[in-house]
């Protein structure tokens, strides 16, 4: 097991680029490997999980090559059936909007993952692709992965989601792509916007009304794309910016789409002084006091990501923030609601959970030994709060950053003065 040990000194000062936007990488892949043609992605996530997806669509008979430092190129449109079991790593992301796509394409095809994968559910999106009538056969255990996908037949249907969740939505949004008629998906609490945003870029027909999106089948046209800076990424160094005295940073291009940078507006209610300049996309941080805050649940599917590193904002925040509703952090990478108290409560953070609230007391933060838990954003989240921190601190299992931010630590010491 690797581990980092971060020392508390200085502030965050100058200009920083962080990967390409994970969610979006995700998809515009996908789109690209369904086009029929070639198709141009520049500025992808250069994690692990990405690079999971990568692999699975070059397996379904996708050609993806590099091209220079930044450009990948993707030929698409002639899928089959892979000849060995398909593995998504530790992304959840991947095995869910996957599911989806391998719904519709008339092969037979297993999908499986790490331990953690193995806890996550997936009943959720079983559930309605059955519906639509694909045969799921799950391998070990109800509703988990391993799974095996019969796909074709699909029928357009109804869903009303029963959880908030843009992954969900997305596997159902790129089902309906091979399906026979229209399938309307309705949700009460609108969740991010990715999916129907990049179909609607590359040519696929839907129709969005307050509560629901109805997409009709079809493939993309081949396209350029250029995936901006990840908000859940740049967080990191929001809330680093925020809580060093001294700090100005400059997060260059960062993608600014629905319910993407919900952590900005509760940082801003608590005393943040954030710009996100609406030409350039580059959000601009400087230190500043802050004070405590109600998290609604209506506001958590747009933040859902960002909890952990909010979590250290509000131990470094004058009074209570409470975060109500993050039952969903319960089936994360980690049990995320639970190793947000046990990791940087042991930093120092006064916290308990109260059913599935958080709340958080402002404090100060002492530092120590910590545990990811094999979770990329506890591991960030705590090298933050080490940086406020009285003493060091040492972040073990840090080999969890790989999955979204391998450069996390060099990004660090080049804004560290």
């Amino acid at each position: 097991m690797k581990s980092e040990k971060i020392e508390p000194k200085g502030c965050l000062k100058g200009e920083i680029n962080v990967p390409g936007d994970k969610s979006i990488s995700h998809r515009i892949l996908m789109l690209a490997s369904l086009a029929e043609g070639e198709s141009t992605i520049q500025g992808l996530s250069r994690g692990q999980d990405v690079k999971h997806t990568m692999d699975i669509l070059s397996s379904l008979g996708a050609q993806l090559s590099e091209i220079g430092s930044d450009d990948l190129h993707v030929q698409g449109g002639e899928l089959k059936e892979p000849t060995r079991n398909l593995y998504v790593g530790n992304s959840g992301t991947s095995i869910r909007l996957i599911s989806g796509m391998l719904a519709g394409l008339p092969f037979s095809t297993t999908l499986d993952g790490d331990k953690s994968i193995r806890k996550r559910p997936m009943g959720r999106i079983i559930e309605p692709l059955e519906r639509m009538g694909v045969s799921i056969a799950c391998l070990e255990a109800t509703g988990m992965a391993p799974f095996r996908i019969d796909g074709g037949g699909l029928k357009g249907i109804e869903y009303q989601m029963e959880v908030p969740s843009a992954q969900v939505k997305g596997c159902l949004m790129f089902a309906a792509l091979s399906a026979e008629g229209d399938t309307t998906i309705i949700e009460d609490t609108p969740t991010r916007a990715h999916t129907e945003e990049l179909f609607e870029e590359v040519g696929l027909e839907i129709e969005i009304a307050d509560s629901s999106i109805t997409v009709k089948a079809g493939r993309p046209k081949p396209f350029i794309h250029e995936v901006k800076g990840d908000p859940s990424q740049a967080a990191f160094w929001v809330v680093g910016a925020t809580i060093l005295h001294g700090s100005e940073v400059s997060i260059k291009n960062i993608y600014r789409g629905q319910e993407r940078t919900g952590f900005i507006d509760v940082l801003v209610r608590m005393g943040a002084k954030i710009t996100h300049d609406p030409v350039t996309n580059d959000l601009q941080v400087s230190s500043s006091e802050l004070v405590g805050t109600v998290v609604e649940e209506t506001e958590i599917p747009g933040l859902i990501d960002e909890v952990p590193i909010l979590a250290v904002a509000a131990a470094c925040a004058d009074g209570e923030t409470h975060f109500k509703g993050l039952g969903e952090l319960r089936v994360k990478e980690s049990n995320r609601l639970e190793t947000i108290v046990s990791e940087i409560g042991s930093m120092g953070m006064k916290a308990e959970i109260s059913g599935d609230d958080l709340v958080v007391k402002g404090g100060k933060l002492t530092g120590g030994k910590v545990d990811s838990h094999g979770d990329h954003r506890i591991a960030m989240s705590c090298a933050i709060a080490a940086l406020v921190s009285t003493s060091p601190t040492e972040i073990f299992g840090w080999e969890a950053v790989s999955t979204s931010y391998p450069d996390f630590i060099a990004d660090l010491d080049a804004l560290r003065k």
